[in-house]
């Protein structure tokens, strides 16, 4: 563990700043999920999270770190197809700090919306077309003088997403679970890293489990599994072949939420040593758990944040874990859109 980048130490402290600040969001189970899977399944409602996603808590812990080792700091900036976004600048706003948030101009009216909402100043750049965000990004911190926020290559954010993963653990045990495929949504891989770091080092005897699952070389326990569509696996890809991979081209997808160029420096090297092997799911596949999710569950859950509750339905019943726990990462999704999902 100590030659990666985030510590499990690093997700204690962040679960400090975060105690009171991040819903502690609910971990449960149903009947109609379990009987077509044909074992346990456990999800994580992160949709119910501030900002409609687990970005919050990584959001939060980095803009305070920051706010704790420069006081009065500047503005920030970040880039994100929305989630990040509303999660950026719903924590500058509380720390009356000013935000500049880059999103594609396809992103989805609501995560625009909700962005601006929180008093965030909205950039746009020309995603189908190749523009880089990270390029427009870090030419907008130079010259306004802005601290960039990255959305997954961030030590601070990594161990704020991490949080996730104390409450998985603690609410799996709650409910006699202690060994399960635990599926991530993955783009960035921040997420699942962070779960992956704080799953590792959890023990038992303390509240936390060091154990692993056989998927990944390791005895019994919880294995942490990138979930990916089929047209954005740079993940999946890169976990086979060991090296960092890379999209061709960016996909039109439902999935916007993660759908990224290629796994973080930082959190590539994590999920490489503490993640077991990834899946893919088609775009039907996507959108089928989004109705799942709100038929059977009753939530609302965006097509990239249900791509891991569509693996669980898709490739759960071969999963050799006795348990699966499923993270549905967030429900921003465009009302029309949902509307038309729903009626078929």
């Amino acid at each position: 563990m100590s030659s990666l980048s985030v510590s499990f130490s690093d997700v204690e402290q962040a679960a400090v700043r975060l105690e009171s600040i991040a819903r502690r969001t609910p971990l449960i189970e149903n009947d109609a999920l379990n009987e077509q899977v044909g074992k346990r399944v456990l999800v994580k409602l992160e949709c119910l999270q501030h900002t409609g996603s687990f970005k919050w808590r990584g959001a939060w812990n980095a803009l305070m770190t920051m706010h704790e080792r420069t006081p009065g700091a500047g503005g920030v900036i970040a880039y994100s197809s929305g989630n990040h976004a509303q999660g950026v600048a719903r924590a500058a706003k509380r720390l009356g700090i000013p935000a500049v948030i880059v999103m594609p101009e396809d992103a989805p009216a609501v995560k625009i919306r909700n962005t601006r909402g929180y008093g965030a100043e909205v950039v746009f750049y020309d995603r189908a077309r190749g523009e880089s965000r990270e390029a427009v990004g870090e030419a907008l911190a130079e010259a306004r003088g802005l601290t960039l926020i990255r959305p997954y290559d961030d030590v601070n954010v990594i161990a704020g997403q991490g949080t996730c993963g104390l409450e998985i653990a603690a609410q799996a045990a709650e409910l006699g679970v202690d060994t399960a495929s635990v599926l991530v949504c993955c783009g960035g891989g921040g997420l699942t890293s962070g779960i992956a770091i704080a799953l590792h080092g959890f023990k038992p005897d303390e509240g936390h489990n060091t154990n692993r699952n056989t998927e990944s070389g390791g005895p019994a326990g919880f294995c942490v599994r990138p979930v990916e569509p089929e047209l954005a696996d740079d993940v999946c890809r890169s976990l086979v072949s060991g090296k960092r991979e890379s999209l061709s081209s960016v996909p039109n997808s439902v999935c916007d939420a993660i759908i990224t160029p290629s796994p973080g420096e930082l959190t590539f090297p994590i999920m490489a040593e503490l993640c077991g092997g990834g899946l893919t799911v088609s775009e039907e596949d996507a959108i089928e758990a989004v109705r799942f999710a709100f038929d059977q569950l009753r939530v609302v859950a965006e097509p990239g944040g249900a791509v891991a509750l569509a693996a669980a339905l898709k490739h759960g019943s071969q999963d050799s874990a006795d348990a699966i726990v499923v993270v549905i990462t967030g429900g921003n999704v465009d009302p029309v859109w949902l509307a038309g999902v729903l009626s078929g």
